[in-house]
């Protein structure tokens, strides 16, 4: 697998690109490649001749972007955003049709303690000056819809986040 392989437009998930409209600014650029890899925001700060912020966001475990992240700042500033789900509610089609859904919150909750489990994936990264690091306390929708040809996987369910 190469670097320049990721999550790319195609398989992004709806709260990966909510997050990355939410952080754009103008003369920001979207997935831009650098030193080989693909950056989810680029953007040029003012104050900088050369140089500018590069923005990875990351939904998942940190242990997966390590590499990554560990190349990049050697000669880039990089600031990585983690959303935090503090609040789930899951909404679901109880029939096939769509006609009557179900919303219910999940009783999973998570807290900004959770963070310290992820960093003990780059604990070479914490003290490195070109590293930054922003957590998010979020609210996240769960749409799961019945979907008749997968039937027989999940009971028929296809899952979203918003």
């Amino acid at each position: 697998m190469s670097a320049m392989s990721g999550i790319g437009l195609l398989n992004e998930k709806p709260l990966h690109a909510s997050l990355k409209q939410w952080y754009a600014r103008p003369g920001d650029r979207f997935e831009l490649p650098v030193d080989g890899f693909v950056i989810d925001i680029a953007r040029r700060l003012e104050r900088e001749e050369g140089g500018g912020l590069l923005i990875e966001i990351q939904t998942r475990n940190f242990s997966s972007i390590n590499s990554k992240l560990t190349k990049l700042t050697r000669s880039h500033p990089v600031r990585l955003i983690y959303p935090i789900v503090q609040e789930k509610w899951i909404v679901r089609s109880v029939s096939a049709n769509g006609g009557s859904v179900v919303r219910r919150k999940s009783p999973k909750k998570r807290r900004l303690e959770d963070l310290f489990w992820e960093l003990v994936s780059i604990p070479q990264l914490v003290s490195n000056p070109n590293f930054s690091l922003e957590a998010l306390m979020i609210r996240e929708e769960e749409v799961r819809r019945y979907d008749r040809r997968r039937r027989n996987v999940y009971r028929g369910v296809r899952s979203r986040q918003r």
